[in-house]
């Protein structure tokens, strides 16, 4: 039994503690420092790797901070698609409006005209000329109208 607890109990102290040998090497982290011949001057970029030709390249988007951000990137051009067509059917609606501005503005002068031309036909005058024209049997009354009670 002691024998095993003691394999136990040495398994658990080389999971906890970590040695020496498990250390990542400077080489597996990326040190821009190492000598293996591709420094950060010889690849061409700066120290956070944000050169013009890693930006044109496509290679920005495999960077450690777009790779976490990728979520909120997609929702603000989300959100911008949204804003772009919100503004073009304003615009639409916009033009609409003043498309029927214009046709009730027409409408209201044709409405008016009408309106115009109408009292205009209906004057008494206008009725006793066209009454003499077509040579009627109607006649004015001499008598003026009286109040029925």
């Amino acid at each position: 039994m002691t024998d095993e607890a003691n394999i136990l109990s040495e398994q658990n102290e080389f999971i906890q503690e970590p040695s020496v040998e498990s250390a990542p090497s400077s080489k597996m982290m990326g040190d821009p420092t190492e000598e293996d011949g591709e420094t950060l001057s010889a690849k061409g970029s700066t120290g956070n790797g944000m050169s013009l030709k890693n930006i044109l390249g496509g290679d920005i988007l495999t960077n450690d901070f777009f790779r976490r951000q990728v979520k909120l990137l997609v929702l603000l051009v989300i959100f911008a698609i949204i804003y772009i067509s919100n503004r073009y059917s304003c615009q639409q609606e916009m033009i609409e409006i003043d498309q029927l501005k214009k046709e009730l503005t027409d409408i209201k002068y044709d409405a008016l005209t009408r309106s115009s031309e109408l009292t205009e036909k209906s004057r008494q005058s206008h009725i006793e000329e066209y009454v003499s024209k077509e040579e009627s049997a109607l006649q004015t009354s001499t008598n003026p109208p009286y109040l029925i009670k």
